[in-house]
């Protein structure tokens, strides 16, 4: 199978919106006030590859049960 350029950009683009999608889940999760949920997941998403790792590894508010 031969990979073209927009078939790789495609794929890169669908990975850093899955991984922006998991971090949104893991701070829906997480007890934060509305700025820091905005804060958080701006950050996620202006950051593409590395942001929603980020978010994930700092682990912002309390978990809630």
């Amino acid at each position: 199978m031969l990979l073209t350029p927009e078939t790789m950009r495609f794929l890169l683009l669908v990975s850093a919106l899955g991984m922006a999608l998991l971090a949104a889940f893991y701070l829906h999760r997480r007890e934060l006030t509305i700025a820091e949920y905005v804060g958080w997941g701006l950050l996620a998403l202006l950051l593409p590859l590395l942001g929603p790792f980020l978010v994930i590894l700092s682990q912002p508010g309390k978990r809630v049960r």
